[in-house]
């Protein structure tokens, strides 16, 4: 029996797009520019998932707050000439959109919002969404509730008719806080065994599999 939605939300890096190599290169010239070894991609994309901030602060190991904030603006110039260089959707995501089609829809991510849509439109995928959400000043970041809640007021939704879509924990956590229910994605960015141990309302391999449990 599928469950009835009104809404689904999905979180962007690691769940709607694959937007990791493009991350992993824009880090690495941002330490390059500082003189700072750089480190292999698959390191930096155990770094995602927590806000630009956070990314940052992990690839730089806390070297002085002024650098941080140097490095912010650097990185900045460097993601935004080439966040679409490998950025892609992942394979289903298409087909879950159609399918989905007459339900409302949006993206609750802690990435920037600048970042957010640009990558959204480049990838023709801005009009999907009834709503999209990203960082900024006036908003908590997942675990936290508040975008998911936001987006529940935004397009009118109870949360028993709404599902989270992650690869995060932090996606989990969020979901759980805000009473709506969590789908983990394991071919994302988060380790598939540790958002299992997160309890999730379901698992999934494919984001196909959402099309068989809600209506």
């Amino acid at each position: 029996m599928r469950l009835p939605v009104d809404l689904l939300l999905f979180d962007l890096d690691g769940t709607l797009a694959d937007t990791k190599a493009d991350l992993a290169t824009a880090v690495n010239l941002t330490l390059r520019d500082f003189g700072l070894p750089q480190h292999p991609p698959e390191r930096i994309y155990t770094f995602v998932g927590d806000g630009v901030r956070v990314l940052l602060a992990r690839a730089f190991e806390s070297r002085g707050a002024k650098a941080f904030e140097e490095a912010l603006v650097v990185f900045r110039a460097h993601y935004l000439e080439h966040l679409l260089d490998e950025t892609r959707l992942y394979p289903g995501v298409e087909k879950v959109l159609e399918h989905f089609a007459d339900k409302k829809k949006g993206v609750v991510t802690n990435k920037p919002i600048e970042y957010t849509m640009k990558l959204m439109e480049g990838l023709g995928a801005r009009d999907r969404f009834d709503v999209i959400l990203g960082s900024h000043s006036t908003v908590k970041l997942k675990p936290d509730p508040d975008m998911i809640e936001r987006a529940l007021a935004t397009v009118l939704v109870k949360a028993d008719r709404a599902v989270m879509i992650g690869d995060n924990i932090n996606d989990i956590h969020a979901a759980r806080a805000a009473g709506v229910r969590s789908v983990a994605v394991g071919y994302g960015l988060g380790d598939p065994a540790a958002l299992k141990a997160a309890q999730p309302d379901f698992f999934c391999d494919r984001i196909e599999d959402v099309m068989a449990w809600f209506a």
